[in-house]
């Protein structure tokens, strides 16, 4: 069988990993106790038992039946720098599946997400959380970025509940079918796809130079003293009718309202802990974007994004929901392949040897091309669950790169939207007043538009 190697994007998020800011996505599913199933007598029946000991039986049982759970990544001779994918031939679900007794889900689930996973195991890792009652737990899911994207990532996961919808699992690349005729014959279009490769990489290049150095952005957000790898999660359910709402009323997309939302909670939350009132430009938020086709999922990673000033000088909520709207839509007329938020391309153009060598360089760079992570994970529309507890909620969570001290992640599921926010601990103590300083801006924009 051929060696299947990283590819380029996938090698840049396994290289520029290092102990303090580990690069895995994860995702906070919070469970509903299973209906309880009577016994035959006056003792406890089945449905007792405890949930979260059940969900982490399941777990390990299923896991090894799915392929993509058991590949891990190795470094290979040839070519220099690159890394490849096997089978781990020594797969053990208990390294992977663990059980957690807290009486905070999401105040464990911070310490867990900064810690690394084992890079010589496959990477992902499964984190049972058992609340303080026998029918109250969570899953903490954490996919290593190389191994899969934020699509990916939910395709694997859902290999793992009950049985429900098909949803499309990661299929193994397809190499595309060589054309006929002689080398010679095909030369031209080689060169001619290269010509065209290397002019888009100018193009980012210069883009991301446009970009700049940051400008005005509030001192909270410079996360100068984002350095200590611990950190902290917090979770915010809102009511997604209150988004359409606002949508509907003050036109836009959905995610720009979610976008807007950030904003104004940023500003809130700056200013209730007794910060400078926002002023200039604004942070540079990086927008990721799918460039996954229809039907064409597969293992890694295959993404661009957005650069987006959010507006956290206007005081207006409704206005900063327009000028998050008015700038999106210049995005998207520029296209994903196209401005400095299509940095994620340039992997394509770095040899793997650049990779091993850069990812440090690269790591520590994060900080000059964005200054915060926002982003959304869009979920399937039928219930998850696992062992007859149905999942409530799901918080998506986001890497958090060198230099930063906040990542936003956000999906919507049954009808609730989700943010999930991870935090530098040491930089952001007060995570879960940002948390509620969305509740509130939402609040506000729905009295706006009423």
């Amino acid at each position: 069988m051929p060696t299947e190697h990283l590819s380029p994007l996938d090698l840049a998020f396994w290289r520029i990993e290092s102990a303090a800011h580990p690069m895995h996505l994860g995702a906070l599913a919070v469970f509903e106790a299973a209906p309880r199933e009577p016994g035959p007598g006056p003792g406890p029946g089945p449905g007792d038992c405890d949930a979260a000991v059940r969900a982490a039986a399941l777990l390990t049982a299923r896991c090894a039946a799915v392929p993509g759970l058991r590949r891990r990544i190795h470094d290979v001779l040839l070519p220099v720098g690159a890394a490849a994918w096997s089978s781990d031939a020594d797969f053990d679900p208990a390294r992977h599946v663990f059980l957690v007794r807290t009486d905070d889900l999401q105040a464990a689930a911070g310490p867990l997400m900064a810690r690394p996973l084992d890079r010589s195991r496959p990477p992902w890792e499964a984190h049972v959380l058992a609340g303080p009652d026998p029918g109250s737990f969570a899953v903490l899911f954490k996919f290593h970025h190389a191994l899969a994207d934020g699509l990916g990532a939910l395709a694997l996961a859902a290999m793992l509940f009950d049985e429900g919808p098909p949803l499309r699992g990661p299929a193994r690349p397809v190499p595309a079918p060589q054309p006929g005729g002689s080398v010679l014959r095909s030369l031209p279009g080689i060169l001619a796809a290269r010509v065209q490769d290397v002019g888009q990489a100018l193009e980012i290049g210069a883009s991301v130079a446009r970009a700049g150095l940051p400008l005005g952005v509030p001192a909270a957000l410079t996360a100068v003293a984002a350095r200590t790898g611990t950190r902290a999660v917090a979770g915010l359910a809102l009511d997604l009718d209150d988004v359409n709402r606002i949508r509907k009323v003050a036109g836009g997309t959905v995610n720009d309202v979610l976008i807007a939302l950030v904003a104004g909670a940023l500003r809130r939350w700056l200013v209730d802990r007794g910060d400078p009132e926002p002023e200039g430009p604004g942070p540079r938020a990086l927008i990721p974007v799918s460039r996954r086709r229809p039907g064409g999922a597969q293992y890694g990673n295959r993404l661009s994004g957005y650069l987006l000033r959010l507006p956290l000088a206007e005081p207006d909520p409704v206005l900063r929901l327009h000028r998050v709207r008015t700038g999106m839509d210049r995005n998207k007329e520029a296209g994903p392949a196209r401005g400095a938020g299509a940095v994620a391309l340039l992997a394509d153009h770095v040899h793997p040897l650049g990779h091993r060598l850069g990812g440090p360089l690269v790591a520590q760079a994060a900080r000059l091309l964005f200054d915060i992570l926002v982003t959304s994970v869009p979920l399937p529309g039928f219930t998850f669950s696992l062992g007859g507890s149905r999942v409530r909620e799901v918080y998506p969570l986001a890497p958090l790169a060198r230099g930063h001290s906040l990542a936003v992640a956000v999906s919507t599921y049954k009808g609730t939207v989700h943010y999930g926010l991870v935090a530098d601990a040491a930089a952001v103590p007060d995570l879960a007043a940002l948390a509620e300083a969305l509740r509130a801006e939402l609040d506000v924009l729905v009295r706006e538009v009423s």
